[in-house]
């Protein structure tokens, strides 16, 4: 016990000492290369006020609000009987897991965070659900990456089926994660009755809980919210900062041929490693950079897959700062994302070659062309599609619930 401590205390002594250099570091270098600095920070301010901020402050809002509402409580108790099973995660998170999926990184990590605040769900639980549940957004996919940077619109499909298959798998793997500090049981008892009567009536106890005025109430999301992006807003501009200063110095070279060594080893191209360097410090610079190589097209759509599934160290640093205070832990997180990477990269292998008929007849339809649009004809139509797909996800999980309820029920009717 005394070395294990005396470790635990060696390590914690490590990790300052590094952070206190690292910091020294890259401030030294901002203060070397003054230019670099501020263009990378300008670039990183553009992104969040041009993209990031119209795109998630609606849905920060709209969170907040259907939780003081009681709606994802009412969500909660439709959609326990599918999301328990397979998840094992409470019924809420079908709740996080569509917003993930039609919104994008980092709206999932707010709304799981905002459920271990409210007790809806443990600190296991939580991990669980951020592990598979923060997605990138299919206008990212289809839009920004297959037409934008390869002007393929047909490679939307393909990318955004393995993204979207191997994010289930992680789910599925995840399920196991953390049995020991679970505090839940499948041994507990059973509750019984109309599921639709019990969700409403889950609203209603929420409402009478929360207690809040709907003017105040409103006051308080569009707060909490612009807290939160402008929290992201500046993840987004450091991690900028950090990413030109890595470049500058040459670290970025010496990852580089480390990433090239490892692609040699199954066979890909070497000109990729640069996009695998620039994807693991950031998404959109790492999937540019991909299908900009020069290398077949299957290898970079391939890369372009675990690139995304990833997300990059800027979007971990975004889910940090949101979930740290809450208690939960980021290592299963980043596990949760390394895995993704692996498994969307391996199915992205499989679509392309034995299923590629089938993602033929998945092809999404690009109802714009993003380079020929402005700034709020993109964010308007990006508020549109991802409102259609939440509401699609959420009606298709609500009625499969129901159907595991029923079967549930008239299975124990007949047992009696």
């Amino acid at each position: 016990m005394r070395i294990w401590g005396s470790g635990k205390r060696y390590r914690s002594r490590l990790l300052a000492y590094c952070m206190a250099f690292c910091t020294v570091f890259v401030t030294i270098a901002m203060v070397t290369y003054p230019k670099d600095a501020f263009d990378s920070a300008i670039m990183g301010l553009n992104l969040w006020w041009n993209v990031v901020f119209p795109a998630l402050l609606p849905f920060f809002i709209l969170s907040e609000i259907l939780m003081g509402l009681g709606v994802v409580h009412f969500i909660g108790v439709l959609l326990e009987p599918l999301m328990r099973p397979i998840f094992n995660v409470p019924g809420v998170g079908a709740f996080a897991m569509s917003m993930g999926l039609a919104s994008g990184y980092p709206m999932d990590a707010v709304i799981t965070c905002k459920f271990r605040k409210n007790q809806l769900c443990s600190a296991v639980e939580a991990e669980r659900l951020l592990s598979f549940t923060n997605t990138a957004d299919p206008l990212f996919m289809v839009g920004a990456v297959a037409v934008g940077m390869f002007g393929m619109p047909e490679l939307g499909a393909t990318i955004a089926l393995a993204h979207y298959i191997s994010s289930f798998f992680v789910g599925i793997i995840f399920r196991f994660h953390g049995r020991d500090r679970d505090n839940y049981t499948q041994e507990g008892p059973v509750v019984r009755g109309n599921i639709i009567i019990r969700a409403f009536r889950a609203l209603y106890n929420a409402r009478q809980e929360d207690k809040r005025s709907p003017g105040q109430l409103l006051g308080d999301a569009v707060k909490s919210s612009m807290n939160t992006i402008l929290l992201i807003g500046g993840f987004i501009i450091v991690f900028s900062v950090f990413i030109r200063i890595m470049t500058i110095v040459g670290i970025t070279d010496i990852l580089t041929a480390m990433f090239a060594a490892m692609l040699g080893v199954i066979g890909y191209s070497a000109s990729l490693a640069p996009a695998l360097v620039s994807g693991l410090l950031e998404i959109d610079l790492g999937t540019l950079a991909a299908s900009q190589a020069v290398a077949p097209l299957d290898q970079k759509v391939v890369i372009v897959s675990a690139i995304i599934a990833w997300s990059g160290l800027s979007v971990h640093g975004q889910v940090a700062s949101i979930v740290i205070e809450s208690g939960i832990r980021m290592i299963p997180y980043m596990v949760g994302r390394l895995l993704h990477a692996v498994l969307a990269a391996g199915i992205t292998v499989l679509l392309l070659g034995p299923g590629e008929q089938f993602t033929k007849l998945l092809v999404l339809p690009v109802s714009m062309n993003i380079a020929q649009s402005n700034t709020w004809s993109l964010w308007l139509t990006r508020i549109e599609q991802t409102t259609y797909q939440i509401g699609i996800l959420l009606s298709i999980m609500i009625a499969l619930s129901i159907a595991v309820h029923l079967c549930r029920e008239i299975y124990g009717y007949v047992k009696r």
